[in-house]
C-alpha cells in the first residue's frame, strides 16, 4: 500500500496509517502486516532499511556522511536525539452551521489522491446564474446553508414529512466580512410568507425548465416543489431580503449524525429536564453531550423548548451551531490526525454545493478565509418577522417591515452586529483628529443633502429624519450630485467645525468623510455644508461606521458563549 492509496484495502481508517512517535515528534506510516510493502515507491524502498518512513508532505532528508567517514546515524535511529519539528501537514478545518449542517474542510495532507478521494465525496449542483461564479479571497461574500427533511440516508426514515421531496426546512445565510473580521448568521423561517420569482432550472438529462413563481407562500416550498433547486432557494432570499446570495450548500439528516460522532460529540445545556415523547430525546438540565442520533433529536424537538414553534427551535439550533463551532477549533479537535480525517470524510459525504465551489480546493480557501473570524465576533439572528395578520390561527409569519430592513442593509452593506475592534482601530486616529472639539446643537447645523450613489430617493429619505428625528431643522434636499461617489462625505468651511461635529456624530461619520474645505450658500444666502451621500450609505438614520452603528433590536448571540435551551 503506498502513500497515495492508504487506507483503501481491509477499510482501514486512512489515519490509522500514520502514528505520531513521541521520540521524535514525526509522523511514521505503520503499515498493517497484510498491507502489500512493495507498493513502497522505489525512491523511498533503496533507502528504506533503517530508516522512517516520512508524512504526508514532508521528504525525508538522505543519509549525512562526516569528512572521511560513514554515514551518520539518522535522528532517532541509535543516534543523537533530534530536535522535534513541527509537521507540515496542513490541518483540515471544518465549520459547520445550521441544523443540518454546513460544512468547509480544508486539505488535511494525504496527499494528492485522498484529496481527489474527498471531491469525490461532494455532491454539485448547476445553478446557473444563481451564484456569483468562482469564490473571491478578497471580498465579503455570502453563502445560504440549506436543511432539508428529505429522508435521505440509512435511519432516517421516521423522520421528517414521508413524501418530502426535500424542503428548505432550516435555512441560514452566512455573511462573511470583506475584513474576515466579523461574520453574520441570518436565520430564516421556514414558515415566513414570501415571494418566490420565476426559477429557471437544470433537470437531470441536462434539459433546461423555469419554474414558475409563487406569491405569498412558505419559504421552505423554494426547494423541491415543482422541481425547485437551491437555486430557487437563492433567487427567494436575494428576491425578499435584497442581499445578493453568492453559493449555497446544503445537507439532509445524516449530516448531524455523522458529524457530532466524528467529533466525539457536542456540548449542550438545557435549563429544564427534557423527556419529549416526539424527537424521544431525553436530556437532564444542565449540560449533556449529545452525538448521533441523540444530536438530530436535540435539533427537532419543539415541543420542549419555548412556545414550541419553530422560532425557538430556531433559536435552540443557533446555540448548538455555536457549541459545534468551539468544539470544531478546539485543540483536541485540531491536533488529532484521526479525528480530522474522520472529520473531512464526514463533511464532503454530507455535502451538496454548487459547482463553482464543488471542489476540495474552493471549500478549503473558503474554511481558511473563516478560520480568520474570531468567534466572539460571529453573530446569531433571525430575520425579524410578526404573525401573519391575515391568519385566525397562528401558523406563519411575515416580515416585520419595522426593523427586518435594517438587518437586511447591515448585512448587504458589510456591517457587524458586534463591535469589532479591528474598525474602531482604523478609525481612531481619524476620528480624533477631525472631531476633537466642542459640537453646535443640532438646529444650528446647516446643511445641503446630495445624493451621489444611494439608493434612489436617499437624500429626500435622510433629509426628512435630520429634520424629524435628529433635530437638524436646518437641511435642505440638494437632489443629486455631480457624480457618483463610493463613501459618503461631508465638505465643511474651517469655521463650521462645530456644525460639521455634530452632524458627524448624528450620522456616525467617520474622520475619513469629515472633509475640510468651503461652504456653500443656501437658498437664504448662509454659509452651508455639503453632505453627499455615497453607494455606503445604509439608509435613513443608519449610522455609517460599522463602529458604532447602533444594532436593531432583535434576538442575537455569538458563537463564543455557553447558552442554554429553555
Amino acid at each position: 500500500m503506498d502513500t497515495q492509496g492508504r487506507g483503501r484495502s481491509e477499510n482501514i481508517d486512512p489515519a490509522d496509517q500514520w502514528v505520531l512517535n513521541p521520540k521524535t515528534g514525526e509522523y511514521e506510516l505503520r503499515l498493517s502486516p497484510s498491507a502489500p510493502q512493495s507498493a513502497v515507491p522505489k525512491s523511498r524502498a533503496a533507502g528504506a532499511a533503517g530508516r522512517r518512513t516520512a508524512a504526508p508532505g514532508r521528504d525525508v532528508p538522505s543519509p549525512r556522511r562526516r569528512p572521511g567517514g560513514p554515514a551518520e546515524p539518522l535522528p532517532g535511529r541509535r543516534g543523537r536525539r533530534p530536535v522535534p519539528k513541527q509537521s507540515k501537514a496542513k490541518k483540515v478545518l471544518l465549520w459547520t452551521g445550521g441544523t443540518m449542517a454546513f460544512v468547509m474542510v480544508t486539505a488535511a495532507g494525504a496527499g494528492y489522491f485522498y484529496l481527489q478521494h474527498l471531491e469525490g465525496n461532494v455532491k454539485t449542483t448547476d445553478v446557473g446564474d444563481a451564484g456569483a461564479g468562482s469564490f473571491k479571497k478578497d471580498e465579503a461574500f455570502n453563502i445560504l446553508v440549506i436543511g432539508t427533511d428529505k429522508r435521505t440516508g440509512e435511519g432516517n426514515e421516521g423522520y421528517g414529512d414521508a413524501g418530502s421531496v426535500g424542503h428548505a426546512d432550516t435555512t441560514i445565510l452566512l455573511h462573511v466580512a470583506k475584513d474576515r473580521s466579523n461574520a453574520t448568521a441570518l436565520s430564516i423561517p421556514r414558515d415566513l410568507i414570501v415571494d418566490i420569482p420565476d426559477c429557471p432550472t437544470k433537470k437531470d438529462d441536462g434539459t433546461e425548465t423555469t419554474v414558475t413563481g409563487q406569491q405569498g407562500v412558505r419559504f421552505n416550498r423554494s426547494l423541491g416543489e415543482d422541481g425547485r433547486d437551491p437555486g430557487c432557494t437563492m433567487r427567494t432570499v436575494t428576491e425578499n431580503t435584497g442581499i445578493p446570495v453568492d453559493h449555497f450548500m446544503m445537507a439532509d439528516f445524516n449530516a448531524v449524525k455523522t458529524l457530532t460522532t466524528a467529533v466525539d460529540g457536542v456540548d449542550v445545556c438545557v435549563t429544564k429536564a427534557v423527556d419529549d415523547k416526539e424527537s424521544k430525546l431525553v436530556l437532564p438540565a444542565g449540560e449533556s453531550t449529545v452525538e448521533g442520533e441523540k444530536a438530530l433529536a436535540f435539533l427537532r424537538t419543539r415541543h420542549s423548548f419555548g412556545n414550541q414553534g419553530d422560532l425557538d427551535r430556531i433559536k435552540v439550533q443557533q446555540q448548538f451551531l455555536g457549541s459545534l463551532m468551539r468544539k470544531m477549533s478546539s485543540g483536541d479537535t485540531l491536533t488529532s490526525p484521526a479525528k480530522l480525517l474522520k472529520l473531512a470524510e464526514a463533511a464532503t459525504n454530507a455535502l451538496t454545493v454548487d459547482s463553482a465551489i464543488g471542489n476540495v480546493g474552493s471549500l478549503k480557501d473558503i474554511a481558511l478565509e473563516l478560520k480568520q473570524v474570531p468567534p466572539k465576533n460571529i453573530s446569531f439572528t433571525t430575520i425579524p418577522v410578526r404573525d401573519n395578520p391575515a391568519e385566525r390561527v397562528r401558523a406563519t409569519v411575515v416580515v416585520n417591515e419595522a426593523t427586518a430592513p435594517q438587518v437586511f442593509q447591515m448585512i448587504k452593506n458589510d456591517v457587524s452586529f458586534t463591535e469589532v475592534k479591528q474598525q474602531q482601530a482604523k478609525e481612531k486616529a481619524a476620528v480624533a483628529a477631525r472631531l476633537k472639539g466642542t459640537r453646535a446643537d443640532a438646529s444650528e447645523v446647516r446643511v445641503r443633502v446630495f445624493n451621489g450613489g444611494a439608493a434612489p430617493g436617499s437624500a429626500g429619505q435622510q433629509l426628512a429624519w435630520l429634520q424629524t428625528e435628529a433635530g437638524v431643522s436646518k437641511s435642505e434636499n440638494a437632489g443629486n450630485a455631480d457624480a457618483t461617489q463610493a463613501r459618503t462625505t461631508l465638505e465643511y468651511a474651517p469655521d463650521q467645525a462645530d456644525q460639521a461635529r455634530r452632524l458627524a456624530a448624528v450620522m456616525g461619520l467617520s474622520g475619513a468623510a469629515m472633509k475640510p474645505g468651503k461652504s456653500v450658500p443656501n437658498a437664504q444666502g448662509l454659509p452651508t455644508m455639503t453632505l453627499v451621500l455615497g453607494e455606503d450609505f445604509k439608509g435613513a438614520g443608519i449610522k455609517l461606521d460599522a463602529a458604532s452603528v447602533k444594532a436593531p433590536d432583535v434576538d442575537k448571540s455569538t458563537a463564543d458563549k455557553v447558552q442554554c435551551a429553555s
